[in-house]
């Protein structure tokens, strides 16, 4: 872990650091407040399964992406079964229902902002899919979780802890047992915050419904709601699960 977020700080400072920064919106944010749809986020995305595009990545990260995200599919996998068993289904229920889960890393730096005050680093969201493991960085914070209607802010971790996060896809197949949770990352004027985030997510064909013994929509398609979350993103859960009720029955 420390391998892999060693060599994303390097490739950061190396490639893309200086194109960032001679970006439009990093050279008007001392002037002016940056549109409301737009991430202080300088980021690449890594697929692993079920098609990779590890040639896309830089030779630096090449091998250690791969075997980092080898290592972090073990994890999740572990994290799938526990879940399940706790909800009194098959130890292989939430892996099955996935079908060929697809999984992606998010590599994400948000840079080192003079003025946070004037944009997000990632404005607030659910995610769409899964199981989201984290390993942030380890000094600069920014990221915070919803919770009560008051953002809870989730301090930096040593020694490499992993973060857990759920999407929209699990909170539908436990019929709300477990729910994805609202976050964002606030910006920071000190340094530049790392984030190293796993996706593990159903196939793009999984048939997606609650679990019949916790007995959302009639089922779906995976894709589809993903294709329906990115016009939707930013916007409120419920509203988009309501939606989804209607648009995918």
């Amino acid at each position: 872990m420390n391998k892999m977020k060693g060599l994303v700080n390097k490739h950061y400072e190396q490639d893309m650091e200086k194109n960032f920064y001679s970006s439009e919106m990093a050279t008007i944010q001392g002037y002016e407040k940056i549109s409301s749809n737009v991430d202080w986020e300088c980021s690449f995305m890594y697929r692993h399964q079920p098609k990779s595009n590890s040639h896309d990545i830089p030779k630096l990260l090449r091998i250690t992406v791969v075997e980092y995200a080898e290592e972090v599919i073990k994890l999740a996998e572990q994290l799938a079964a526990a879940m399940s068993e706790n909800l009194g289904l098959d130890k292989d229920y939430i892996e099955k229902a996935f079908s060929k889960p697809s999984v992606g890393i998010k590599v994400a730096k948000y840079p080192k902002c003079s003025h946070p005050g004037l944009v997000m680093g990632l404005r607030e969201h659910t995610d769409a899919g899964g199981i989201i493991l984290l390993l942030q960085d380890e000094l600069v914070p920014g990221l915070e979780f919803l919770k009560d209607g008051k953002w809870v802010p989730v301090p930096p971790t040593q020694g490499n802890r992993i973060f857990v996060n759920l999407g929209d896809q699990i909170e539908v197949m436990t019929n709300g047992i477990y729910k994805s949770i609202c976050h964002r990352v606030l910006p920071n004027k000190n340094g530049s915050r790392l984030s190293i985030a796993t996706f593990y997510n159903p196939g793009a064909d999984a048939i997606i419904c609650p679990a019949p013994k916790l007995t959302y929509p009639s089922q779906y398609r995976f894709e589809d709601y993903l294709n329906f979350y990115s016009t939707t993103k930013f916007t409120d859960k419920v509203s988009r699960f309501q939606t989804t009720k209607e648009i995918l029955k």
